[in-house]
Protein backbone atom coordinates (compact mmCIF):
# COMPACT_ATOMS: atom_id res chain seq x y z
CA UNK A 1 0.00 0.00 0.00
CA UNK A 2 1.43 3.53 -0.99
CA UNK A 3 1.91 5.80 1.73
CA UNK A 4 -0.75 8.08 2.59
CA UNK A 5 1.07 11.81 2.75
CA UNK A 6 -1.69 13.82 3.65
CA UNK A 7 -4.24 12.83 6.23
CA UNK A 8 -8.03 14.45 7.21
CA UNK A 9 -9.17 14.33 10.40
CA UNK A 10 -13.22 15.22 10.55
CA UNK A 11 -16.02 13.58 10.10
CA UNK A 12 -17.39 9.71 8.79
CA UNK A 13 -18.17 11.04 5.28
CA UNK A 14 -15.66 13.12 3.97
CA UNK A 15 -14.02 10.16 2.15
CA UNK A 16 -16.73 9.72 -0.12
CA UNK A 17 -15.41 12.37 -2.59
CA UNK A 18 -15.33 11.91 -6.48
CA UNK A 19 -12.17 10.95 -7.71
CA UNK A 20 -10.86 8.92 -4.77
CA UNK A 21 -9.63 5.59 -5.95
CA UNK A 22 -7.69 2.54 -4.58
CA UNK A 23 -10.22 2.49 -1.18
CA UNK A 24 -9.14 0.89 1.42
CA UNK A 25 -9.62 0.13 5.37
CA UNK A 26 -7.08 -0.29 7.62
CA UNK A 27 -6.78 0.71 11.95
CA UNK A 28 -2.97 0.47 12.53
CA UNK A 29 -2.51 -0.51 16.32
CA UNK A 30 -0.32 2.06 18.19
CA UNK A 31 1.08 1.86 21.65
CA UNK A 32 -1.27 4.72 23.04
CA UNK A 33 -3.96 1.79 22.10
CA UNK A 34 -6.63 1.91 18.72
CA UNK A 35 -7.09 5.47 16.57
CA UNK A 36 -10.65 6.96 17.11
CA UNK A 37 -12.49 4.26 13.91
CA UNK A 38 -10.51 2.83 11.55
CA UNK A 39 -8.94 4.63 8.77
CA UNK A 40 -9.70 5.09 4.79
CA UNK A 41 -7.11 5.54 2.81
CA UNK A 42 -7.20 6.19 -1.43
CA UNK A 43 -5.74 7.87 -3.63
CA UNK A 44 -6.65 11.38 -4.98
CA UNK A 45 -4.84 11.48 -8.12
CA UNK A 46 -1.21 11.21 -7.12
CA UNK A 47 -1.71 12.48 -3.78
CA UNK A 48 -2.21 9.20 -1.02
CA UNK A 49 -4.47 10.53 1.42
CA UNK A 50 -5.91 8.80 4.89
CA UNK A 51 -9.43 9.94 6.14
CA UNK A 52 -10.11 9.36 10.14
CA UNK A 53 -12.86 9.69 11.84
CA UNK A 54 -12.41 11.96 15.44
CA UNK A 55 -15.15 11.03 16.74
CA UNK A 56 -15.80 7.31 15.15
CA UNK A 57 -18.02 6.42 13.16
CA UNK A 58 -21.70 7.32 14.72
CA UNK A 59 -20.19 9.90 16.50
CA UNK A 60 -19.58 7.85 19.37
CA UNK A 61 -16.47 9.49 21.20
CA UNK A 62 -17.05 12.62 23.39
CA UNK A 63 -14.19 15.63 22.79
CA UNK A 64 -12.42 14.57 25.90
CA UNK A 65 -12.70 11.03 25.21
CA UNK A 66 -10.74 11.34 22.03
CA UNK A 67 -7.57 9.11 21.70
CA UNK A 68 -6.19 11.73 20.11
CA UNK A 69 -2.59 10.46 21.12
CA UNK A 70 -3.77 7.45 19.08
CA UNK A 71 -5.12 9.03 16.03
CA UNK A 72 -1.83 11.29 15.52
CA UNK A 73 0.59 8.35 15.72
CA UNK A 74 -1.63 6.15 13.62
CA UNK A 75 -1.23 8.41 10.70
CA UNK A 76 1.47 9.20 11.07
CA UNK A 77 2.59 4.81 10.64
CA UNK A 78 1.03 5.31 7.56
CA UNK A 79 3.44 7.81 6.35
CA UNK A 80 1.12 11.22 6.94
CA UNK A 81 3.22 14.44 6.87
CA UNK A 82 0.19 16.88 6.86
CA UNK A 83 -2.93 16.75 8.24
CA UNK A 84 -6.24 18.97 7.94
CA UNK A 85 -7.98 18.97 10.78
CA UNK A 86 -12.11 19.79 10.27
CA UNK A 87 -14.30 20.93 13.11
CA UNK A 88 -16.98 22.83 14.41
CA UNK A 89 -16.67 26.37 16.46
CA UNK A 90 -19.04 29.11 18.10
CA UNK A 91 -17.80 32.22 16.93
CA UNK A 92 -17.51 35.79 18.66
CA UNK A 93 -17.33 37.89 16.03
CA UNK A 94 -20.14 38.90 14.18
CA UNK A 95 -18.18 38.86 10.87
CA UNK A 96 -17.71 35.49 11.38
CA UNK A 97 -21.52 34.07 10.57
CA UNK A 98 -22.79 30.75 11.05
CA UNK A 99 -21.91 28.55 7.93
CA UNK A 100 -18.57 30.52 7.73
CA UNK A 101 -15.26 28.93 8.07
CA UNK A 102 -12.16 30.15 9.27
CA UNK A 103 -8.59 29.02 8.87
CA UNK A 104 -7.33 29.84 12.22
CA UNK A 105 -3.56 30.70 12.93
CA UNK A 106 -3.55 30.85 16.59
CA UNK A 107 -4.97 28.71 19.54
CA UNK A 108 -6.03 29.27 23.15
CA UNK A 109 -5.70 26.34 25.84
CA UNK A 110 -9.08 26.02 28.09
CA UNK A 111 -8.49 22.32 28.17
CA UNK A 112 -8.29 20.47 31.56
CA UNK A 113 -8.62 16.73 30.83
CA UNK A 114 -6.79 15.07 28.37
CA UNK A 115 -3.08 14.10 27.69
CA UNK A 116 -1.60 16.36 25.33
CA UNK A 117 1.73 14.65 24.60
CA UNK A 118 3.20 12.33 23.44
CA UNK A 119 6.51 13.43 26.31
CA UNK A 120 5.10 12.53 29.38
CA UNK A 121 7.28 10.63 31.35
CA UNK A 122 11.22 9.37 31.05
CA UNK A 123 11.53 11.77 28.32
CA UNK A 124 11.57 15.22 27.98
CA UNK A 125 11.13 17.42 24.77
CA UNK A 126 9.60 20.87 24.12
CA UNK A 127 9.18 21.98 20.94
CA UNK A 128 8.23 25.31 19.42
CA UNK A 129 4.03 25.99 20.07
CA UNK A 130 4.70 29.82 19.08
CA UNK A 131 2.83 29.15 15.63
CA UNK A 132 0.85 26.71 16.27
CA UNK A 133 -0.62 26.07 12.83
CA UNK A 134 1.55 24.85 9.64
CA UNK A 135 1.55 28.73 7.93
CA UNK A 136 2.11 27.05 3.99
CA UNK A 137 -0.45 24.53 4.69
CA UNK A 138 -3.16 26.81 6.24
CA UNK A 139 -2.16 28.82 2.86
CA UNK A 140 -2.59 25.90 0.38
CA UNK A 141 -5.97 25.38 2.29
CA UNK A 142 -7.21 28.64 2.65
CA UNK A 143 -6.68 29.23 -1.44
CA UNK A 144 -8.30 25.98 -1.79
CA UNK A 145 -11.81 27.20 0.21
CA UNK A 146 -11.84 30.22 -1.65
CA UNK A 147 -11.65 27.93 -4.87
CA UNK A 148 -14.32 26.12 -3.56
CA UNK A 149 -16.47 29.13 -2.92
CA UNK A 150 -16.48 29.18 0.96
CA UNK A 151 -17.12 32.58 2.60
CA UNK A 152 -13.83 32.10 4.34
CA UNK A 153 -11.63 33.87 7.12
CA UNK A 154 -8.19 33.58 7.09
CA UNK A 155 -6.47 34.30 10.54
CA UNK A 156 -7.90 34.38 13.87
CA UNK A 157 -7.93 32.36 17.56
CA UNK A 158 -9.05 29.42 18.79
CA UNK A 159 -10.08 28.98 22.32
CA UNK A 160 -9.92 25.13 22.93
CA UNK A 161 -12.31 24.23 25.76
CA UNK A 162 -13.03 20.99 27.42
CA UNK A 163 -16.44 20.73 27.12
CA UNK A 164 -18.92 18.67 26.08
CA UNK A 165 -21.20 21.16 27.53
CA UNK A 166 -20.93 24.40 25.73
CA UNK A 167 -20.24 27.80 27.12
CA UNK A 168 -21.80 29.50 29.80
CA UNK A 169 -22.65 33.64 28.89
CA UNK A 170 -19.90 34.57 31.34
CA UNK A 171 -16.97 32.53 29.68
CA UNK A 172 -18.48 33.47 26.05
CA UNK A 173 -17.87 37.21 26.58
CA UNK A 174 -14.85 36.64 28.64
CA UNK A 175 -12.90 34.79 25.52
CA UNK A 176 -15.00 37.48 23.36
CA UNK A 177 -12.88 40.14 25.15
CA UNK A 178 -9.32 38.23 24.84
CA UNK A 179 -9.58 39.11 20.99
CA UNK A 180 -10.48 35.10 20.38
CA UNK A 181 -12.79 34.72 17.05
CA UNK A 182 -14.23 31.07 17.39
CA UNK A 183 -14.37 28.09 20.13
CA UNK A 184 -14.63 24.97 19.80
CA UNK A 185 -13.45 21.40 21.51
CA UNK A 186 -11.14 19.89 19.72
CA UNK A 187 -7.93 21.74 17.88
CA UNK A 188 -6.34 20.69 21.08
CA UNK A 189 -4.18 18.51 21.81
CA UNK A 190 -4.36 17.28 18.26
CA UNK A 191 -2.40 19.93 16.87
CA UNK A 192 0.28 19.92 19.57
CA UNK A 193 0.70 16.49 19.10
CA UNK A 194 0.72 16.70 15.34
CA UNK A 195 4.06 19.47 15.69
CA UNK A 196 5.35 16.47 18.68
CA UNK A 197 5.03 14.55 16.05
CA UNK A 198 6.50 16.39 13.36
CA UNK A 199 3.48 16.63 10.89
CA UNK A 200 2.18 19.61 9.40
CA UNK A 201 -1.19 21.12 10.70
CA UNK A 202 -4.22 23.51 9.57
CA UNK A 203 -7.60 23.47 10.93
CA UNK A 204 -10.77 23.86 9.09
CA UNK A 205 -13.18 26.12 11.64
CA UNK A 206 -16.94 25.40 10.74
CA UNK A 207 -18.59 28.48 12.03
CA UNK A 208 -22.53 26.79 13.58
CA UNK A 209 -23.57 29.13 16.26
CA UNK A 210 -22.26 32.47 18.20
CA UNK A 211 -21.87 30.69 21.09
CA UNK A 212 -23.72 32.12 23.73
CA UNK A 213 -21.47 35.91 24.19
CA UNK A 214 -25.94 37.14 22.21
CA UNK A 215 -28.19 38.26 24.40
CA UNK A 216 -30.35 37.67 21.56
CA UNK A 217 -29.11 34.54 20.35
CA UNK A 218 -30.69 31.30 20.76
CA UNK A 219 -28.69 28.29 23.19
CA UNK A 220 -26.67 26.53 20.93
CA UNK A 221 -28.42 23.07 20.57
CA UNK A 222 -27.31 20.20 18.73
CA UNK A 223 -29.54 20.48 16.11
CA UNK A 224 -28.40 23.58 14.55
CA UNK A 225 -24.76 22.42 14.74
CA UNK A 226 -25.74 19.64 12.74
CA UNK A 227 -27.46 21.36 10.72
CA UNK A 228 -24.94 23.49 9.71
CA UNK A 229 -22.58 20.23 9.39
CA UNK A 230 -24.52 19.03 6.72
CA UNK A 231 -24.42 22.14 4.84
CA UNK A 232 -20.69 22.23 5.02
CA UNK A 233 -20.26 18.34 4.28
CA UNK A 234 -20.12 18.73 0.34
CA UNK A 235 -18.04 22.11 0.20
CA UNK A 236 -15.17 20.75 3.09
CA UNK A 237 -15.14 17.14 0.67
CA UNK A 238 -14.62 19.96 -2.53
CA UNK A 239 -12.03 21.94 -0.28
CA UNK A 240 -9.92 18.92 0.60
CA UNK A 241 -10.25 17.68 -3.17
CA UNK A 242 -8.63 21.01 -4.51
CA UNK A 243 -5.82 21.23 -1.57
CA UNK A 244 -4.75 17.82 -2.29
CA UNK A 245 -3.80 18.83 -5.73
CA UNK A 246 -1.96 21.70 -4.49
CA UNK A 247 0.03 20.49 -1.63
CA UNK A 248 3.68 20.59 -2.72
CA UNK A 249 5.81 16.85 -2.92
CA UNK A 250 8.38 18.55 -0.40
CA UNK A 251 8.09 20.40 2.69
CA UNK A 252 9.91 23.48 3.99
CA UNK A 253 8.65 24.59 6.95
CA UNK A 254 9.45 24.23 10.32
CA UNK A 255 6.98 21.31 11.32
CA UNK A 256 9.32 18.51 8.96
CA UNK A 257 11.89 18.96 11.86
CA UNK A 258 9.92 20.42 15.02
CA UNK A 259 11.84 17.35 17.56
CA UNK A 260 15.57 18.22 16.05
CA UNK A 261 16.74 20.48 19.46
CA UNK A 262 13.65 19.69 21.46
CA UNK A 263 14.97 16.29 23.02
CA UNK A 264 16.83 17.50 25.91
CA UNK A 265 16.99 13.95 27.77
CA UNK A 266 20.07 12.16 26.75
CA UNK A 267 20.05 9.05 24.85
CA UNK A 268 21.43 7.35 27.49
CA UNK A 269 19.19 8.02 30.07
CA UNK A 270 16.00 7.17 28.23
CA UNK A 271 14.51 3.49 29.16
CA UNK A 272 14.78 1.15 26.15
CA UNK A 273 10.85 0.52 26.27
CA UNK A 274 10.27 4.03 26.24
CA UNK A 275 12.74 4.12 22.79
CA UNK A 276 10.85 1.76 21.53
CA UNK A 277 7.27 3.28 22.14
CA UNK A 278 8.21 6.31 20.85
CA UNK A 279 10.68 4.97 17.99
CA UNK A 280 8.52 6.12 14.87
CA UNK A 281 8.94 10.07 16.71
CA UNK A 282 12.53 10.02 17.81
CA UNK A 283 14.21 7.07 16.36
CA UNK A 284 16.24 9.39 13.85
CA UNK A 285 17.45 11.16 16.48
CA UNK A 286 18.58 9.27 18.94
CA UNK A 287 20.79 6.77 15.23
CA UNK A 288 18.30 4.27 15.98
CA UNK A 289 15.60 3.11 13.57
Amino acid sequence: MAEAKIGVIGGTGLYDIDGLTDIREVCPETPFGPPSDSIVTGRLGKAGIAFLPRHGKGHRIPPTSVPYRANIYALKSLGVERIIGINSCGSFKEELKPGDLLIADQLIDRTRNRVNSFFTENIAAHIAFADPFCPQLSAVVYDAAVAAGADVHRGGTYVAMEGPAFSTRAESRLYKSWGADVIGMTALPEAKLAREAEICYALIACVTDYDGWRESEEHVTVEIIVEILKKNAALGKKIIKLAAGKIPAERDCACASALQNAIITAPGAIPAARKKELGLLIGKYLGED
